[in-house]
């Protein structure tokens, strides 16, 4: 299982599943917290597995478009995104104790398949102490950090709705007079 045809077939497939079902994931309202939760998702994991790659922790020696990029671009910009959009969808409106314990739900899975690619594929190889605990605590610590900026995000707009119904008042108050 570790030829290159394999490994790109393998990854074009995630690419398209992805795709495909992103349209189906979005719908669940508030969308617009979903797509801020892909982009800064996409864009921190680039960031981070530049980081890696050019330490050389982790190397993907079959990778898509590899004349343009060292990283996963599968991993960072479509398949991680996507799992942190349910992710956040499944803890949208749970207490901190709940938000922790369902990250496992979601972790352990994404740390077996990355043992599994890892072993049986050439689609990434961890080096220089790279083990799979620090697999398991990235992807935990950076969950629950996007999640963690989302919530404050809600936060922060909930109070601006309530601000500015405040405000809209006084003014009307002010007008009549």
């Amino acid at each position: 299982m570790k030829g290159k045809k394999f490994g790109k077939e393998f990854l074009s497939f995630f690419i398209l599943l992805t795709i495909g079902t992103l349209p189906i994931t979005l719908r669940k309202p508030p969308i617009k917290d979903w797509i801020l939760v892909y982009l800064y998702n996409a864009v921190t994991n680039v960031i981070i597995d530049k980081i890696l790659t050019t330490l050389n922790v982790v190397k993907y020696p079959v990778r898509l478009f590899s004349k343009f990029f060292d990283i996963s671009i599968v991993f960072d910009l479509f398949l991680y995104p996507f799992i942190t959009i349910l992710y956040n969808q499944l803890t949208y409106k749970d207490k901190p104790f709940a938000i922790f314990y369902k990250i496992f739900l979601f972790a352990v899975p994404i740390l077996i398949f990355e043992l599994w690619l890892e072993k049986k594929t050439s689609l990434i190889k961890w080096r220089k102490g790279w083990n799979w605990y620090h697999t398991l605590f990235s992807i935990i610590l950076k969950s629950l950090f996007t999640r963690m900026i989302i919530g404050a995000i809600r936060r922060v707009e909930k109070h601006q709705e309530r601000y500015g119904k405040k405000e809209a008042g006084t003014r009307e108050t002010l007008e009549s007079i």
